[in-house]
């Protein structure tokens, strides 16, 4: 009998295909087409279900089904223990689903439906594991997601000003009506709610809560890329100043996480960082006006980043759960066939020549180094680039080379591992798919001039990188960590630059700490000796005092005459 795993990977997977084959065929025709389906019609009002099918969304979808069916695959071994299975991969299938309705969405009713959709299952599926730690992840996920609910409604209530609700016509309107800029904005607050950039990046770290599989969907290719899939339909509705802040908020997320990952040893949350990193600079150079480079890097970095979180999934399966990268060492020896996934994913994550990272980074930047910049925006991509080599170099050489640290493996054979066939139909890919995209997506090729030195810039940065990613990692458990000297500078940088106290603690601990001073002082301080208690206390004495002059005892009558006697002696 086949499983519910096998079922939906050989259905996703021919999906895949098939999709795949479509939009290389609307991409030749350069051919688009929208599909309107009549819901209800009443008294001559149309409620339409709208589909828009051309290169873009079928590509997007193809590669969306592709990683989903490998990570299907890859779930039916690693969470081959738990009971519920046949749950969790409903709930995948849910979260597919909600985001191919986003993808294929001219309209914005029908993209909140995805939009929500996707908000609500990753809430699911981040408290799988139930336990504090989870429920805190999901609530702070499904709040930062709830801004950009917010943003998206809003939005919807605008467009109402158009007479219908598919954006798509109206683009060109928005762009020129300074009113309905408004648009443009929410959807821009939005996409960065969804994609984490800064102030609302501290939730995708948090997030790594999940289950490895939902991390590598998640981070590859559906609830944080869906803001940058939005901005890109979007793209051309955008004003040059939003574009501007949008290039300085994407600059300075991709620099920040950057910088949080080399101080960080959980190994999801290095690759989690690593993923804000990308997200940024996919949004920086959209906001400079490549969106067909953003869509290009949106696709090369969901393949070998879904891929690299399952190697991670394996190494931590492996070594008994165990996420601390200075715990691990010669895996290499163990487990030579994911080592080199890994290996492969990280060298494409750094943008190494030929793999396909590189096709789509190196563009980027070479494009972004052609336009007029300030030197600002310049120095940060380059930095970022040099951070992301350093912390993927040290990740390596934590974990696959050096001593073992003290964790024993469990024997989990590669041969005979169902975890290996689902990252076998992705490693190809993550080979060849960044040079076999640039030959099919870029009709004219990019012409680029640049000067000798600015051209290696690049390749200089990944050295420096390399270099400074070998000197972190060289030390032993029992050595003195060096960022330790300045502790407060790290765990600056290792906060994400305080971002998750804002959003967590500032959120949290001082409404809270504000409710416990006003209980003490007001509620049960002033307003207790002022109020009921103190009253009723008042009103209980005064009649105890009555009462004793009610018993008739003749020594009350002579005293109250005496009283009597001496306050008439004193006031006539």
């Amino acid at each position: 009998m086949l499983s519910i795993c096998k079922i939906y990977f050989s259905l996703f997977l021919s999906l895949s295909l098939t999709l795949f084959i479509f939009s290389m065929k609307f991409l030749m025709l350069d051919y688009s087409m929208i599909i309107e389906y009549s819901l209800v019609n009443l008294n001559s009002t149309l409620i339409v279900f709208t589909i828009l099918f051309d290169w873009m969304s079928l590509l997007f979808m193809s590669f969306v089904l592709f990683i989903s069916s490998m990570v299907i695959l890859y779930s039916e071994e690693y969470m081959g223990g738990d009971l519920f299975i046949n749950r969790f991969i409903l709930l995948v299938v849910m979260f597919v689903l909600s985001m191919m309705l986003l993808i294929i969405s001219p309209n914005l009713i029908s993209i909140l439906l995805g939009w929500d959709g996707l908000g609500l299952v990753s809430y699911c599926l981040v408290i799988y594991y139930q336990n504090v730690k989870s429920y805190n992840a999901g609530m702070l996920t499904a709040l930062s997601n709830r801004i950009g609910d917010v943003a998206l409604l809003l939005s919807i209530a605008w467009m109402v000003n158009y007479g219908s609700w598919n954006y798509v016509y109206y683009l060109e309107c928005m762009k020129e009506d300074s009113i309905m800029q408004l648009i443009s904005i929410l959807i821009v607050l939005a996409a960065m709610t969804k994609s984490a950039q800064i102030p609302f990046s501290s939730w995708l770290p948090a997030a790594m809560a999940a289950p490895t599989p939902v991390s590598s969907l998640v981070h590859s290719s559906t609830l944080v890329t869906a803001g940058v899939y939005l901005l890109i339909r979007f793209e051309i509705s955008f004003s040059d100043n939003l574009k501007f802040f949008l290039l300085l908020i994407a600059s300075l997320t991709m620099f920040m996480s950057g910088l949080g990952a080399n101080f960080e040893f959980d190994l999801k949350k290095i690759i989690a960082l690593s993923t804000l990193s990308q997200l940024g600079l996919m949004m920086s150079i959209l906001s400079l006006g490549g969106y067909y480079l953003a869509f290009f890097h949106l696709l090369t970095h969901a393949l070998f980043k879904a891929l690299l979180f399952m190697c991670a999934g394996f190494i931590i399966h492996s070594v008994g759960n165990c996420q601390d990268i200075r715990y691990l060492g010669v895996l290499l020896n163990k487990m030579p066939l994911v080592c080199s996934f890994f290996n492969i994913c990280n060298f494409s994550l750094c943008g190494l020549p030929f793999l396909s990272g590189f096709y789509s980074k190196d563009l980027i930047v070479e494009v972004m180094s052609m336009g007029y910049l300030n030197f600002f925006i310049y120095f940060l991509f380059y930095v970022s680039i040099g951070l992301t080599v350093c912390y993927s170099f040290r990740l390596t050489y934590y974990s696959l080379t050096g001593e073992n640290n003290g964790l024993t493996l469990n024997s989990l054979s590669e041969s005979k591992s169902w975890m290996i066939n689902g990252m076998m139909g992705l490693i190809s890919l993550v080979v060849i798919m960044g040079s076999v995209l640039m030959w099919t997506m870029f009709s004219t090729p990019y012409f680029i001039i640049l000067p000798m030195i600015m051209k290696l810039m690049t390749l200089l940065m990944i050295m420096i990188g390399m270099y400074l990613g070998y000197e972190l990692g060289k030390f032993k458990i029992n050595y003195m960590n060096k960022s330790l000297n300045l502790l407060t500078l790290s765990s600056f940088l290792s906060m994400m630059w305080n971002l998750p106290i804002l959003s967590t603690l500032g959120v949290n601990y001082f409404p809270i700490k504000w409710g416990e001073i006003y209980s003490k002082s007001f509620d049960k301080g002033w307003i207790e000796y002022y109020g009921g208690q103190n009253l009723s206390m008042f009103l209980k004495k005064q009649s105890q005092f009555m009462q004793v002059l009610s018993l008739n005892h003749l020594k009350v009558y002579l005293l109250l005459m005496i009283l009597w006697i001496v306050f008439m002696l004193i006031f006539m």
